[in-house]
This record gives structure tokens, C-alpha cells and sequence, in this order.
């Protein structure tokens, strides 16, 4: 957090940039759940975020997911709630059901059951209604809508606890048995956009999903009971055999809970992923949610906890069985907050899981062997990955049988590469290395030191930079130069990345250094904290500068007028002391799209990039690349962007959250989409009686306004395009509007 403070003063001038695209809506998501599913699965999720009117498509990274939108309940306002319960009232009156038959719909699930009422259905509702043909047919429609309405009414929540998260979309997502597991991202479509991504997992393992909450309520001071979730007895506690992944939701002050068999020596691996799903939350101390793990035996011991687990917010317990019998596995955020985006999946098990890997990398031609530690992991080790890559950061994963572990990170770099060698803790035992090297080492106990030696001359520029953390090593470097004798020369604790999107905490050090005079100098690192162990890995490059940078490119979604153009911020990250101007531009832009030249001078962190199209729409959004191109020590480097959304913590810091792709929608800004259905004629008017009016009575004032009348009007479309009303009912209604115009 401590490094996160220096983003700030850079976060305000993104503000300053903010693209013309922002002022437009935005199709947001805030949360999806369950946030993955099983290989060979269908499976319905839900998402709530807004701005979401006429979602119609859902994009997964990847190959092997599908998805398919199945309904979108907006969010009801108290007149609309009204109309429902009106609505309500008619129908049961109408249907004058048994006692029996509706005790049953009446304790229908909050939740939507994913089907919508077809027109004919309505209209036989409506006939039944009015006494037509068809009793049994007009009944059960009766009975489909009165079930509908309720779920609808028992969903409603007048003041949210957020209202970027009120809109709910279900959609149904299909995933394929042979489907990679693993991460993906998932966003929804409309007409005029595409969302913000969320991350979704493609899992392995049987799955449990607990029912999704409904919209949480806003807490009030004094009266915070009265948010809590109103859950069952019978739904507080699950049942579950291992292995399986376990998905939740939790609320305000609530703790799940999963009870198990497990048998003496089983080895239990049991892993959250909360923050790697959400990693920012804008309005939540400390940004996202905390979950805390604990496991209880058979008598309600604890057994095991675990709130962190090494450097990252979500936990992992390891659990060894000593004893045959039944264990309860409680899960609940660390100050007992909660909300629909607290949003957890639990993978619990005999599963492998890596907990440190040697080395962290290797020379990009160089094939190498990884070392892995952790549990139930089927080999001791594995081939590095990225060997024909080139240069950069790979992901990994051990396996064993059919099941992979957690990913990893390896790094490629283009340098001569060597290991500390022990012992090396002091000046006069001092590793001599000769620059420029990357040297692959642990800080093997408490306490320990690496020092290495090297030599150098007057003015020259040596850059002492770890890998650590940004690689999955618990390790918090520290790092400084020493002279011959034994001066301190130069000294860096923590050194902020902007690369690193969902970092906080920026452990790894890195400092530039221009040697005061000919000699010998000395490289210590250390851990700031003094821990140590096999897993405290690191890399070391100490070589002269290698000036370079990367991009981002904000947000990692826009939508283009017809034949209009767009603005989108390209974010600079620069290395190595690097101030060279970069030229941006769009890589093989598809036909009909273009950009106008932009440079970014040596001063500037964040450039507007103009985007133009001459298309009048696209059927399906686009993937744009676009890419930086700059002289570097004489030759001609070129970057691509990053997509990336730009995420507030905790309601001042900034990040920039790496996406998959680039997507780009042209819309027809006069288009509108067909009614999702339309009212039958009305019945022709009667002969209109005469009136007999004073010759001196004067003209009555309107009871509603206009502006009221439309609104009337234009809720009654909305409820009746989403099935919520009868054709009799929505007919009645407007004609009450039209004889108050």
C-alpha cells in the first residue's frame, strides 16, 4: 500500500486526460457469480453492474466458452414496484387458486427461473382473465407470471448498497469438455458497448454453487441488522464431498460453512480466490474483499487458519489429516463486511499446489529444469516454459495426474545468467560476478545476505534491479551498494511498477547508480523483514541500463459513433531512465478504422490516441492493437499496448488492471431495438356519451402534468416488454395515462 501512495499525483492527471468515450454509458459489471464452472458444464451466472439496457452478447476469451444472455432485470423504481403489486393483486384475485397450490408459489425462489413468459402465454393469461376458452392453459400462464412477479418484488431493494451493481443480467454459459482450464475474461455486450472485463475460471473439479444473494441493501447507521442476509438454517451450513470447488457470496456479517469427510494422512489443500477475481473494489477498505479461512473438527476446534497466505490477500490452508472423522470448513471476510461482490471460490482437496519454484527464470536459448515445492504435486520438477518466446514473463503449471496446480511465473531475459553460490554473506565472502548478469538466488534463512562483487569504473551507470514478488517469491528486497570501504554508495527498499496492475505492495527494489570512482563495489540483498526460507527466491540483474518502455492503453473498451471517432488514453512506462519520443499508431488496423499520428514526448506519462472509422456499424466488436514505436541506442524498437482498466481502491488509489484484448464497437446511434413485445390493438373506442357542462363552469386543471403522464407511460412499456404484465392490465393503464393527458 505504502508504494501505492506515489500513484496518486499520477492517477489525477489520468482524470485530466479522462477520453470523451467516458462521458458516454459504459456497459459496466462489478461482479460475476459463480465466478467459473466445470469443464463439460452448462450453467447459469449471474452478473450485476448498469448500463446494461438491451444486453445481447457475452464474450469469453479463449476457445471451448460460450455464453448466451437468458434475461436482464433492471433495476425497479417504487412507482414501478406499484404497478407490480397491482398487477399482483389482480391476478390472485382472478385465479382465486386452492390453498395449496398457492403456498407454493408463494415461497417461489428469489431468483428468476430463467424462463420468459412467450406473448401467446401472456395473452392467455389474459383471456383467462376475461373469462375465454382455454381455463387450464390461461391458469397455469396465471400461475407462471404471479411466480414471476414475486421473484421480482422479494429482488427489489430501494436503496442498494451499491447502485453500480443493482442491474442483474443472468446468462447461461456452455463450456466445453475439453476446454483449457484456467483463467479467462468474460464481458457483456449491448448495442452501443462492450463491459469492463471480469475474470472467470474454467475448473476441473465438481462444483457447488450456494444461491445467489439478491441486491444488497445500504447499511444505516444504528440499523445495520437490517441489511443482514435473512438466510436459512438449512442453508448455512453445506454438505460437500472432496475434492470439489466451492462457490459463494458473502454478506454483511455472514460466515459459510462446508462440512466434509476426510480420512487420517490425506494431505488437504484448501485455496480461495477472492481478490484474484475482484482485484480492485472501489468503495471497500482495503479495496477488496478479505476472506479468512478456518477449519474446525468434529468438536468445533480449530484446527487451521489462514487470512494470507504469503504476500497475497487470499488464504491457503494445508491441512494433514491426524484423524478419521468430520471437519468444517467456515469462510468470512476479516471484518465481517459483505455484499453481491464479495464473491469467493474455494478449490479443496488432495489437488497439487506449487508454494515456490527454482529457479525463476533463465536465458531465453537456454532450456532449464524448475524445482518445484508445495503438496501432492506428481514430479519434484518441471521444463521451463517460453524457451522458443523470446524475452518476458511466462505462466506454468505443475500437474498431477489430470489435475494442474496453481500458475506460476517464469522469466526469459536476453543476459548471461548465473546462481549465488554459499556462502556469501559478508563482504569478505562476497560472490565476484562480472557485469552485465542475472543471478538466480534465495535468501535461504532468516537473517541471510546475498553479496556479490564487482568492479567498475568512474561514471559508470550500473542498474541493480530484483524479480521477486512480481514473480510469485514471497521475498520483500532490499537492496544497497557498498565501496571498498565499506561506504554506503546507494540504497533502494521498494521500487513501484506500473506494469504490475494488481500489485499493492511494490517489494521488489531496483536502483540506478553512477559509480563515484574506479574500484570495487559490493552488492547486499536481503529481505526487509529478516525472513527467509527455500521459497524466498529471487533474480538479480545488475547491468548497465537497458532503456525501454511499455504501454497501456484505457479503457480496454470503446464504442465509435457511425463514421465518428473516439479518444482513448496510451499510458507510458518507462525504464532504465529511458526519454526518448514514442510514436503511436494502430498495428494492421482493420479495414474502415485508422488513427491520427500521435508522439509522446520524453516528459509525458499519458497521450491521447484519436481512433476514427468510416464504417456505419460493425456487426460484433473488433480487437485493435496499437503500438509504440521509438529509437532506442540506435535501433528502431516498437511495443504494443496493453489493454488495461483504469480501477480505484479504496476511494483514492489508481491502477492500471492488464486485459486480454482491445475491443473496439462501431454503433448506429439512430438504431433502436425492435420491441421485445408489442401490445395487442386496442379494442375500438364506445360511442362516447354526451356531457352536459355549465355555460360558466370553467376548464379543469390536469391532474398530471405531462412530463408525469410519459413517465407513467414509459414505465408500463418497460414492465410490459419484460413480461411483467398482462396485455389487459398495460391496456388499462394507458388508458388511464391518455384520460389524464
Amino acid at each position: 500500500m505504502r508504494a501505492a501512495n506515489g500513484f496518486v499525483i499520477a492517477a489525477l492527471g489520468f482524470l485530466a486526460l479522462a477520453p470523451a468515450t467516458l462521458g458516454q454509458p459504459r456497459p459496466y459489471i462489478g461482479y460475476a457469480y459463480p465466478a467459473g464452472g466445470r469443464q463439460g458444464t452448462v450453467f447459469q451466472v449471474k452478473l450485476g453492474g448498469q448500463g446494461l439496457d438491451d444486453v445481447n452478447a457475452v464474450f469469453v476469451t479463449g476457445s471451448g466458452v460460450s455464453g448466451r444472455v437468458v434475461e436482464y432485470q433492471r433495476a425497479l423504481n417504487p412507482q414501478e414496484i406499484t404497478l407490480l403489486n397491482e398487477q399482483l393483486r389482480e391476478l390472485k384475485r382472478a385465479q382465486k387458486p386452492a390453498e395449496g397450490t398457492r403456498g407454493a408459489a408463494a415461497q417461489a425462489s428469489p431468483e428468476p427461473t430463467m424462463m420468459m413468459m412467450s406473448e401467446d402465454a401472456m395473452r392467455s393469461s389474459a383471456a383467462g382473465r376475461s373469462g375465454g376458452n382455454g381455463a387450464a392453459g390461461s391458469d397455469q400462464a396465471a400461475e407462471q407470471l404471479i411466480a414471476k412477479i414475486e421473484r421480482r418484488l422479494a429482488g427489489y431493494v430501494n436503496r442498494p448498497a451499491s447502485a453500480a451493481l443493482a442491474h442483474i443480467v443472468w446468462v447461461e454459459i456452455t463450456i466445453a469438455p475439453d476446454a483449457a482450464a484456467g483463467p479467462r475474461e468474460l464481458r457483456l455486450g449491448t448495442p452501443r458497448g462492450v463491459s469492463n472485463p471480469l475474470v472467470f475460471h474454467v475448473g476441473q473439479l465438481p462444483e457447488l454453487c450456494r444461491k445467489p444473494m439478491v441486491t444488497a441493501p445500504l447499511q444505516v447507521l444504528g440499523k445495520e441488522e437490517l441489511a443482514l442476509r435473512k438466510r436459512p438454517p438449512e442453508e448455512e451450513e453445506e454438505r460437500i464431498t472432496l475434492p470439489c470447488t466451492l462457490n459463494g457470496q458473502i454478506a454483511s456479517g455472514e460466515r459459510n460453512r462446508y462440512r466434509f469427510t476426510a480420512r487420517k494422512g490425506q494431505r488437504l489443500v484448501m485455496t480461495c480466490q477472492a481478490r484474484q477475481l475482484i482485484p480492485y473494489i472501489a468503495d471497500a477498505v482495503p479495496g477488496w474483499f478479505q476472506p479468512v479461512l478456518a477449519l474446525y473438527d468434529a468438536r468445533g476446534r480449530e484446527v487451521a487458519y489462514d487470512d494470507d497466505y504469503q504476500f497475497r490477500p487470499d488464504p491457503t490452508l494445508f491441512f494433514e489429516v491426524p484423524q478419521d472423522g468430520e471437519y468444517v470448513l467456515a469462510i468470512y471476510d476479516a471484518i465481517y463486511r459483505g455484499r453481491e461482490d464479495f464473491v469467493y471460490r474455494i478449490t479443496a482437496g488432495e489437488i497439487p499446489f506449487v508454494t515456490s519454484h527454482f529457479p525463476l527464470g533463465a536465458c531465453t536459448n537456454a532450456p532449464a529444469k524448475v524445482s518445484l515445492q508445495g503438496w501432492n504435486l506428481g514430479a519434484a520438477e518441471s521444463d521451463a516454459p517460453g524457451l522458443e518466446g523470446g524475452a518476458g514473463r511466462y505462466s506454468f503449471c505443475a500437474s498431477s495426474g489430470s489435475l494442474i496446480s496453481n500458475p506460476r511465473w517464469f522469466d526469459r531475459d536476453i543476459l548471461p545468467e548465473t546462481f549465488d553460490r554459499e556462502p556469501n554473506n559478508a563482504t569478505g565472502q562476497a560472490q565476484r560476478v562480472s557485469l552485465p548478469v542475472i543471478i538466480n538466488g534465495r535468501i535461504g534463512r532468516s537473517g541471510d545476505w546475498d553479496v556479490f562483487q564487482f568492479s567498475g569504473k568512474s561514471n559508470d551507470t550500473v542498474v541493480a534491479e530484483v524479480l521477486a514478488r512480481r514473480l510469485e517469491s514471497p521475498l520483500d528486497s532490499v537492496v544497497k551498494v557498498t565501496d571498498a570501504a565499506g561506504n554506503l554508495v546507494a540504497f533502494n527498499d521498494d521500487c513501484e511498477d506500473l506494469e504490475a496492475g494488481v500489485i499493492t505492495h511494490h517489494a521488489d527494489s531496483c536502483l540506478t547508480l553512477r559509480l563515484p570512482a574506479d574500484g570495487t563495489y559490493y552488492v547486499h540483498l536481503g529481505d526487509t523483514a529478516r525472513n527467509g526460507g527455500e521459497e524466498f527466491g529471487y533474480r538479480l540483474r545488475l547491468s548497465p541500463p537497458r532503456p525501454d518502455f511499455a504501454l497501456r492503453v484505457v479503457p480496454s473498451s470503446v464504442s465509435l459513433r457511425s463514421k465518428g471517432n473516439v479518444t482513448v488514453n496510451v499510458h507510458v512506462i518507462r525504464k532504465d531512465g529511458f526519454t526518448g519520443p514514442i510514436q503511436l499508431a494502430l498495428k494492421d488496423p482493420p479495414d474502415g478504422f485508422s488513427a491520427s499520428p500521435v508522439s509522446l514526448t520524453g516528459t509525458q506519462t499519458v497521450a491521447r490516441l484519436n481512433l476514427r472509422t468510416t464504417l456505419p456499424e460493425t456487426e460484433k466488436p473488433v480487437n485493435l492493437t496499437v503500438t509504440g514505436t521509438a529509437r532506442i541506442q540506435g535501433r528502431e524498437v516498437t511495443r504494443e499496448a496493453v489493454p488495461a482498466e483504469d480501477r480505484m481502491q479504496a476511494f483514492l488509489w489508481r491502477h492500471l488492471v492488464p486485459a486480454a484484448d482491445f475491443k473496439v464497437l462501431v454503433y448506429d446511434p439512430n438504431y433502436q431495438p425492435p420491441p421485445k413485445r408489442v401490445p395487442p390493438p386496442p379494442p375500438a373506442p364506445a360511442e362516447p356519451k354526451p356531457v352536459l357542462v355549465a355555460a360558466n363552469a370553467s376548464a379543469e386543471k390536469p391532474k398530471f402534468s405531462k412530463q408525469q403522464v410519459a413517465g407513467r407511460l414509459r414505465q408500463l412499456k418497460l414492465l410490459y416488454e419484460e413480461g411483467l404484465l398482462t396485455d389487459e392490465f398495460h391496456a388499462e393503464k394507458v388508458a388511464e395515462c391518455e384520460a389524464a393527458r
